[in-house]
Formats: C-alpha cells, structure tokens, sequence
C-alpha cells in the first residue's frame, strides 16, 4: 500500500499541461483542492511534487488504462503531502455548483465546434468537429 503522505498523480493524455510541469520542476511546493461531485466539502492538500519518468515502468504501469490496459501515463506527479486541510465549503455552497437546479442547459452556450469555427474564422467546420467528437473522445481517452 502506498505511504498515506504520498499522493500519485499520472499525467494522463489530454493534461500535458506543461506549464504546471514545468512549474514543479522549477519549485516543488504545490497545493491541491479536490472537490468530489455533489459533495459540499473542499479538501487542500500542500505539499512538494515532483515528476516521474522512471524507465523502469512499474509505477506507470500501475495507473495502466483502456482495454488491454496498455494506455500508460507519460509520467507521474509524487506529491508528499505536508499538510492536509479540509477547506471552508462557504463559497463553494454559496456559488450553488451542485444544485442542478442553477445549471444551465449546455445548449445555452456555443459547443466545442462551433468556438473553434468562431475562431479560425470558418476553418473549422463546427458540425463535422461536434458530430466526431463522441468517437474522438472515445479513442483518446487514454
């Protein structure tokens, strides 16, 4: 089992937020809030993060995904946890974020297609991008 202060976060395909990646390289320190659907409560996590790549594939392979379970994460983010706090839901009560009740329509706002098409000015055509997107997303997941 895993040390209860060590969080592992594989860097699947589709973050490649290589800005974030690179901010733990140059400073290790992180802070984390999680929020689980539904449930009011906020839990913070600081701590220090870094980036695994190691060539022996054990620790990627145990975040395996997909079918055959050959989709592996790029790396793995190791945070040690420093401190773990559970944060003040006020705000996040007040903002009403579970309340299906708030939420909009998502027809109430343009689709994927049609903002790209806004703004590559008609390069891409919005009904072909929305119309593969299910199959897209299915083929890329992991």
């Amino acid at each position: 089992m895993a040390d209860p202060k060590t969080l592992l976060i594989p860097d699947r395909r589709g973050n490649n937020r290589v800005d974030s990646l690179r901010n733990i390289v140059r400073d290790p320190r992180v802070a984390l809030v999680f929020l689980i659907p539904g449930i009011g409560t906020l839990l913070r996590v600081n701590g220090r993060a870094v980036l695994s790549t190691d060539p022996d594939p054990a620790l990627r392979e145990s975040f395996a995904m997909g079918e055959r379970r050959d989709k592996l994460p790029a790396s793995v983010i190791v945070v040690t946890v420093d401190a773990a706090y559970i944060q003040c839901p006020k705000a996040l009560m007040r903002s009403k974020l579970w309340n299906s009740a708030t939420q909009i329509p998502s027809s109430a706002v343009p689709s994927m297609g049609e903002m790209l098409e806004a703004i590559t000015n008609g390069a891409v055509d919005c009904q072909a991008f929305d119309a593969a997107a299910p199959k897209r997303l299915e083929e890329t997941m992991y």
